[in-house]
């Protein structure tokens, strides 16, 4: 699994959190109803299809 700084984290599991509240498709099975916790559920099996980019001055790291 990648490794992501613990701002990465928080904002990953956030921004999914705020997309299963608002509607959008749980990607794993699971009897939770609060999104934060499925959001979290999804995020340790890698589930969640978020890209982030890690900036370096004038370079830019993709990190999937």
């Amino acid at each position: 699994m990648i490794s992501y700084t613990r701002y990465e984290r928080a904002r990953i599991i956030g921004a999914r959190a705020l997309q299963i509240s608002m509607g959008a498709p749980v990607l794993v099975r699971t009897g939770r109803i609060d999104p934060l916790e499925i959001a979290l559920e999804e995020f340790e099996k890698g589930l969640i299809p978020i890209t982030v980019k890690r900036h370096f001055g004038e370079r830019e790291v993709v990190v999937a």
